[in-house]
């Protein structure tokens, strides 16, 4: 299955569906859905509600794998079931969309003008699990916000170091050192980044492979070396707050980068929704991020 997977990752024609809103960002996703905190009553009840947000987003006509590569979850969503079986596997043997997992406990405080990820308590448990239920890789999250070298370089080593454990476990991580798309400098900060990631590219193994997940840069075609990298699967890019047609026409842009989309997917679907209605929604988002991903200038 893990082949089978790769070969989708390197040379499928689509994108990644980011599902995997965690504990700060649940109650916002919920909210942009229709559903109010006033709704629920804990966060026992919260997940229970996103879980079921999910499952229509995912059992949905409109999310196949004629246009979808993979879906990442958050860990909640892997441990729960969809029509009897465990997330990821109704992803991979329902729909033939490769599972992944979000590994990161959330960021830590601003500091050199980015934000390293909190310790990852338990990440080998973590990995052990998310073997079980035939995940295929996994994602974590850091934010530059300054184009400070010393920060940016902390935030690539950090990035690295864990994925080097998640490789040792067998599974594909996707480094996701995301610049605020409101950043002052964020061009300038690109730059340095993308020179980050290539040093530590360049200290792989020929046996170490991973994915990365990057903003949207401002000069198009800007990390043409890291989508070309031997050392590199595939380049997503995250919509970062970009409303979704402003995001899928800057990623046309960008020639081999493909959408990793979270809100810029999900941004007009709501719970009141019919289902008829609900499914042309995603349909609608799901071709055109599809079409961005395809489709470059």
């Amino acid at each position: 299955m893990q082949e089978k997977h790769l070969e989708i990752m390197m040379n499928g024609k689509g994108f990644i569906a980011a599902l995997d809103q965690s504990g700060g960002s649940t109650p916002k996703a919920l909210a942009i859905y229709g559903v109010t905190e006033e709704q629920y009553d804990n966060e026992e009840e919260m997940f229970l509600l996103v879980h079921e947000m999910r499952t229509r987003i995912i059992t949905s006509p409109a999310f196949n794998s004629e246009h979808i590569l993979g879906a990442i979850l958050f860990e909640q969503t892997m441990d729960r079931k969809i029509e009897g079986k465990y997330t990821g596997d109704y992803l991979a043997e329902v729909k033939g969309i490769v599972p992944f997992l979000k590994v990161d406990k959330g960021l830590a405080d601003e500091a050199n003008g980015v934000q390293l990820m909190k310790p990852i308590d338990n990440l080998n448990d973590t990995l052990q699990r998310a073997n079980e239920r035939n995940i295929f890789g996994t994602k974590m999250r850091s934010v530059i916000k300054k184009a400070n070298p010393e920060g940016i370089k902390e935030v690539v080593e950090q990035q690295f170091e864990i994925g080097k454990q998640i490789l040792a476990a067998g599974l594909v991580p996707i480094i996701e050192p995301e610049v605020d798309i409101f950043s002052a400098d964020k061009a300038q900060a690109e730059e340095i980044l993308k020179e980050e990631i290539l040093k530590q590219l360049n200290e792989l193994a020929d046996d170490q492979r991973v994915m990365l997940k990057l903003s949207i840069p401002t000069v198009a075609n800007l990390y043409n070396e890291l989508v070309d990298h031997p050392r590199v699967i595939r380049v997503v890019a995250l919509s970062g707050g970009y409303p979704l047609v402003e995001a899928n026409e800057k990623l046309k842009e960008n020639k081999g980068i493909i959408a990793s989309f979270s809100r810029a997917l999900s941004q007009d679907l709501n719970v009141n929704q019919t289902d008829k209605v609900f499914n042309e929604k995603l349909n609608e988002a799901v071709e055109a991020i599809y079409d961005a991903s395809v489709n470059k200038k």
